[in-house]
Formats: C-alpha cells, sequence, structure tokens
C-alpha cells in the first residue's frame, strides 16, 4: 500500500491539463473497512493536502455519524476520490469535474489494495458513475432514492456541498430515511475494523 499511495502523490498525467501543479489528495489503508469516493479535491483540500476539510465534510461526517478522528483513520476510512488532484475552477466560480484520466488509471488498483472494503459511500455523480456504472438511474436523485437497491456494498450520496442545499429542503427523504441507514451501515463496518 505505502508504494501505491507513493507512485499515487508522485502522479503527473494530468499536469499540462491543469491550472497549477498536481497535488493527490488521497488517505488510504489496506485495512479500510468504508471507502469514501467523491468528486474531487477543492481549493481548500488542494491547499491543505487533507481531504474533506472544508465545509462539505463537515456535513459529510454527521452524516456518516463519525467524528474527526474516526474519519481521518485510513484503517476506518480511506478516501480515494474519482479524481485526486484538484481540477480546476469554471467560469462561475464551481470546480471542474474531476480530470477523465484518474479514476479508469487509478480506482482498480486502490480498490484491489484494499480486500477488507465493505462500504464504499459515494458522495456525487462522479464516484457514482464510476462505482454504479450501468446501474445508476437517469438523475442523481433517483440514484440516491434508489440506494438500498446498491446495498451492502455501495452507498450513493448527493455531494455534501453547500450548493445542495436547496435540494437537500426538496427532498425530506434523505434525512428522514438514507441518513439513518447511512448511519447504522458505517458504524456496522466500523465495528469490524482491525481499531
Amino acid at each position: 500500500m505505502d508504494d501505491l499511495i507513493a507512485e499515487i502523490r508522485a502522479c503527473r498525467v494530468c499536469a499540462e491539463a491543469l491550472p497549477h501543479e498536481p497535488r493527490p489528495v488521497v488517505q488510504l489503508h489496506a485495512e479500510a473497512r468504508v471507502v469514501i469516493v467523491g468528486q474531487a479535491p477543492g481549493t481548500r483540500v488542494h491547499e491543505s493536502g487533507v481531504p474533506f476539510t472544508d465545509p462539505s465534510g463537515d456535513r459529510l461526517r454527521d452524516w456518516m455519524g463519525v467524528d474527526w478522528d474516526t474519519f481521518y483513520d485510513p484503517a476506518k476510512v480511506s478516501i480515494a476520490p474519482a479524481g485526486f488532484c484538484f481540477p480546476g475552477l469554471d467560469a462561475k466560480g464551481g470546480d471542474l469535474p474531476p480530470r477523465k484520466e484518474c479514476a479508469p488509471l487509478w480506482q482498480a488498483r486502490v480498490f484491489a489494495a484494499m480486500p477488507h472494503v465493505e462500504l464504499i459511500v459515494l458522495p456525487g455523480a462522479y464516484g457514482q458513475a464510476h462505482h454504479l456504472a450501468k446501474r445508476r438511474k437517469r438523475s442523481l436523485t433517483e440514484t440516491v432514492r434508489s440506494w438500498r437497491d446498491y446495498g451492502p456494498r455501495h452507498f450513493p450520496l448527493p455531494h455534501p456541498s453547500w450548493r445542495n442545499n436547496a435540494w437537500l429542503k426538496k427532498n425530506p427523504w434523505f434525512d428522514a430515511e438514507v441518513l439513518p441507514d447511512l448511519r447504522r451501515r458505517v458504524a456496522a463496518a466500523l465495528s469490524r475494523s482491525p481499531r
């Protein structure tokens, strides 16, 4: 695993396409039971080098029912986004999509190195596109509403960004039905973690 992490952190495959120096951000451990496959690092994460060190991370930890120490213990929760590097900003100031080269290059290798994964949390469409592929529904809302169809291994979520506050208000079933099941499944997987 250490060699794989070093190889990922040294990756420069998309260097010519990025508006800055690549800085792959991952949190991996061979014993992890829970893995988060989100979109890609944002500006704050690019600066810190630590995944989900932003308000989206606060919301995601709350959704999962885990504290900071649990979330940042890679033997419990590993983080392998669809794109490891911050892709830059679009004209409106939002994050660009993750680079298309990243997931096909790394996801299979990352998961092959983590044989104990029980739960893959998929916040946002990009991780869902790679891990659910043709099984996902026509929209993110339909995919998340059908979360039970992807169990027990996969758990689709909306992205925890503040940009989805309107979506969360419009879909109260998410808080009432989805989050309790997510917390239960995360807790069950973590109860079997090695430490």
